[in-house]
């Protein structure tokens, strides 16, 4: 998604919450890293939020629930 180097963000979630991004990256064959790059892409778009520097084309078509832009 980036061309620079990537950075580090680091959260605590409950396991059930895990487990389900866990989930949700194993069906999309994602790494869990990539599922939640997906995920706040989405969600930014959705909402639309500034997204300075993300490729239009960074969100496939194929994400379940994501809006079109």
């Amino acid at each position: 998604m980036s061309t620079g180097k990537s950075e580090a963000v680091s959260v605590r979630v409950e396991p059930h919450i895990k487990l389900a991004l866990q989930t949700a990256a194993e069906r999309e064959m994602r790494s869990l890293a990539n599922m939640i790059e997906v995920m706040v892409v989405a969600y930014c778009r959705s909402h639309n939020y500034p997204l300075d520097g993300v490729p239009d084309n960074t969100l496939p078509d194929k994400i379940p629930g994501a809006a079109a832009s």
